[in-house]
């Protein structure tokens, strides 16, 4: 299983709340999955340089068709600017024919919770789909 492992982008303050996303998508088939792989890598770029990140980690799992996000955020605005922005704004849009299921899900910690951990990320993503909420 491909995975970038969380990378540190910048230094919140110790007592900041920090603004959370994770992310599991679903391509609807296997020869979309190279297509998606690349395309992730080019926002993982992005992400790397995008004002107000703090961090972030992907985990690809090709043949499942299945890929996972988990970044941290100065507040929700830093994230759906980096969002707007391109290359990730045409990269939502050109991907979303090729796409079967996606969820996300935010929360809040506290800075001193970086890095941040895949089970929970994992366990807040299923109960996400089992309720739907």
């Amino acid at each position: 299983m491909p995975t970038l492992p969380w990378t540190t982008l910048g230094e919140p303050a110790p007592d900041a709340e920090v603004h959370v996303m994770a992310s599991r998508f679903e391509v609807r088939s296997p020869k979309d999955v190279p297509r998606f792989f690349l395309k992730s890598l080019s926002a993982w770029r992005q992400v790397t340089r995008a004002p107000g990140a703090y961090g972030a980690s992907l985990i690809a799992q090709p043949l499942r068709r299945t890929f996972w996000t988990l970044s941290a955020w100065e507040d929700e605005e830093a994230l759906y600017r980096y969002a707007r922005t391109e290359p990730h704004r045409s990269i939502m849009t050109g991907l979303r024919s090729t796409m079967k299921a996606s969820t996300f899900t935010f929360w809040q910690v506290r800075a001193d919770a970086l890095p941040l951990d895949w089970a929970d990320a994992r366990r807040r993503l299923a109960e996400r789909d089992r309720t739907g909420a």
